[in-house]
């Protein structure tokens, strides 16, 4: 653009003016371009102006918050100075009040030490009766436990002496069982109930109808058990009788007690003769009175009548240790 300017004016004025005319021109161009810079300086400048305004309206908003909380902090701090003087003002007329009236708190002190003391002396003398009482209480506490310790004992070797019989009664029934195997299609049963064996018998396997004397099917039967009873030294054999409902006619048996004990007192003689000691076998005659079938059939009588072997462990070692 200035060239074309410079070729204008140069075509229409003398050279002295053009030679003048580029000159001031030329200067006008370098104080355009000087002022250009200092233009872009001063941009430079206002940007960064502007930037450390941001960061002062930012520091003053800071400033403010800050500034904001300290004053509420100095009015706390002013409100707690406040209540501090009075505080402090109430002690010191507490203080006077106390010189004016020392003699006589000097007293009410003194009697209130008295009769903290006589206090504390009673608690002592309670103290040292709790302790008394529970010294007695640990001592019969270890007793107590001394004596659970026994019992625990005992109980186990109760438990111990049990558990042995049942298992001896329990093979001692597999060898009755054994024994008997071959008359149990013949009204003969083996069983165990409350630690002790019943070996029942119909009657119709030991005796004829209405006789006391037994035959040689029922005699073989109890040959066969007293074999495995009479090398048990440590039973009790109690041989019950037990008849149906029917009333007895004639003879010399007035009635179903006298039928029950014959009839069992009949088996222990056949028990003791082939080797079982007398001393541990008793007979029982138990009448119609307690019926397996209450029934009034004659397969309800027949289960009735029989005779049955109740076979008891030897319990004096558990009667010991109970009664200790």
């Amino acid at each position: 653009m200035t060239a074309v300017m410079i070729f204008f004016i140069s075509s229409c004025v003398p050279s002295r003016k053009f030679e003048d005319m580029k000159l001031r021109a030329e200067a006008a161009e370098k104080t355009r371009l000087e002022l250009l810079e200092k233009m872009k300086g001063a941009e430079t400048n206002l940007e960064r102006q502007i930037d450390e305004v941001t960061k002062m309206k930012s520091d003053l908003k800071t400033l403010k918050h800050d500034t904001t909380v300290t004053g509420s902090s100095l009015r706390k701090m002013t409100s707690q100075y406040d209540k501090i003087n009075s505080l402090n003002d109430q002690l010191i007329d507490k203080i006077k009040q106390l010189e004016s009236n020392n003699k006589a708190e000097s007293v009410k002190l003194v009697t209130e030490l008295e009769l903290t003391r006589e206090q504390l002396q009673k608690k002592e003398d309670e103290l040292r009766g709790l302790e008394t009482n529970l010294n007695t209480k640990e001592e019969k506490l270890g007793n107590l436990n001394k004596a659970l310790e026994l019992r625990e004992k005992r109980v186990k070797e109760l438990e111990s002496i049990l558990a042995e019989q049942k298992a001896a009664s329990e093979a001692l029934k597999e060898k009755i069982s054994d024994a008997l195997l071959g008359f149990r299609d013949k009204g003969l049963k083996v069983e165990l109930k409350d630690g002790k064996i019943y070996v029942s018998m119909e009657a119709k396997l030991l005796f004829p109808s209405g006789s006391t004397t037994i035959d040689p099917e029922g005699k073989k039967a109890l040959v066969d058990l007293a074999k495995v009873l009479k090398d048990q030294a440590d039973i009790s054999i109690m041989v019950e009788g037990h008849t149906d409902t029917d009333k007895i006619m004639g003879g010399s048996m007035k009635d179903n007690w006298d039928l029950s004990v014959l009839r069992a007192t009949s088996v222990v003689r056949i028990l003791t003769q082939e080797g079982v000691d007398q001393t541990r076998v008793t007979p029982a005659g138990r009448g119609e009175f307690i019926p397996l079938d209450p029934g009034k059939s004659k397969e309800a009588k027949a289960k009735n009548r029989r005779i049955e072997v109740v076979i008891t462990p030897d319990l004096g070692s558990v009667f010991e240790l109970l009664e200790d």
